[in-house]
């Protein structure tokens, strides 16, 4: 077990990197893989789990119920472009995140939060469900209340969910989380042609940019996932799964290496788009058959595994975004004045050069 450090707020510590809260939770659904699969504890300061827990508990903290009566921001900060825009994906990745925890260390509490989201997720619109079938939304905007919803679909918003649920129904056994998980992977069909899973807001355009070419690879993750822990919805997972790998291998002939994998796995050979996204998104895809066959996630009760720590996150103190505290002094003044007379001065050169 990594030895405690003094630093008791388990704040990681790329934190400041993460500018948006589907980058947090990102980062935390990557730690929480390695301390399901007991990944070597760092030497020191917090485990896997910790770090985890503190991701969950400082983006808790940022849950908005005066705008749109619930939800994260896609942004944390509110000088950035997005500030004002509620998005399926940050509420997704927390969702997932108290799922898994709920599942690793058996604490109702994240049963409950996963709940609150996933309601406020149907409430405001960004999910519907029809026939069984769940359609999800990209997000909507504060102002009007997140009303004017922004109604594409992407295959990593219902994938990041699908998981989610799967984690918690294997978790719970509750029959509601059962039907959930369902309804989310019938609506993930929507995303797979023939069973080969497509961009379809705009891989047909060939419009994705460098994010969207990689939401396969996270949708396919998931979608393994589920085979593993739902084992009710096995084969409907798996058959996608199948095809999209026969297929993603075609596509992988490409390039100056003879593998390099495409976008478009559906043509029968290698479509000539290449970059980061088109690999990882074929390499989730052949690595999420092999996902049944390997044991589940750690869980509590297995030995050796992360210890956490519940409340990690929760000492660091809360920065207010609207009104940052500026404590200006004389000084400061004077030494603003001194330099707004030298670049008046440069400006006042600078004229006069070019009249002249």
């Amino acid at each position: 077990m990594a030895q405690r450090g003094e630093n008791n707020d388990y704040i990681p510590k790329n934190q400041s990197m993460t500018e948006g809260n589907d980058d947090q939770g990102f980062w935390g659904l990557t730690v929480m893989a390695a301390a399901e699969r007991n990944f070597t504890a760092p030497e020191e300061g917090p485990d896997w789990l910790a770090l985890t827990q503190a991701v969950y508990n400082t983006m808790l903290q940022r849950w908005d119920t005066d705008h749109c009566g619930g939800g994260l921001r896609w942004q944390i900060f509110t000088w950035n472009s997005g500030y004002n825009y509620k998005n399926t994906i940050s509420q997704a990745c927390l969702f997932q995140i108290a799922g898994r925890l709920a599942r690793f260390t058996g604490n109702s509490t994240y049963v409950d939060t996963a709940h609150q989201i996933y309601d406020w997720l149907h409430d405001i619109g960004f999910i519907e469900t029809s026939n069984g079938i769940a359609r999800v939304y990209d997000g909507a905007n504060v102002e009007g209340s997140c009303t004017n919803i922004v109604k594409i679909e992407w295959s990593y918003n219902i994938g990041i969910l699908l998981g989610g649920a799967a984690y918690l129904y294997n978790a719970t056994e509750d029959s509601y989380w059962l039907d959930v998980t369902s309804e989310l992977l019938q609506g993930s069909k929507g995303f797979a042609r023939d069973n080969i899973i497509y961009e379809r807001a705009c891989q047909d355009a060939k419009s994705c940019n460098n994010d969207q070419r990689f939401f396969k690879g996270v949708f396919a993750r998931c979608l393994g996932l589920t085979t593993l822990l739902v084992p009710e919805l096995y084969q409907d997972a798996r058959e996608i799964l199948e095809s999209s790998a026969n297929a993603a291998a075609q596509s992988c002939s490409g390039g100056t290496d003879g593998h390099t994998c495409g976008l478009n796995w559906e043509t029968g050979k290698w479509d000539e788009m290449y970059g980061l996204g088109e690999q990882v998104s074929a390499l989730e895809t052949f690595s999420s058959l092999v996902v049944p066959l390997r044991d589940a996630p750690f869980t509590f009760n297995d030995s050796g595994v992360a210890e956490g720590d519940a409340d990690a996150g929760l000492n660091s103190g809360r920065v207010d975004l609207m009104h940052p505290e500026v404590n200006i002094q004389s000084k400061d003044r004077a030494g603003a004045a001194i330099i707004t007379a030298i670049l008046l001065g440069m400006l006042v050169v600078g004229t006069v050069w070019m009249v002249w």
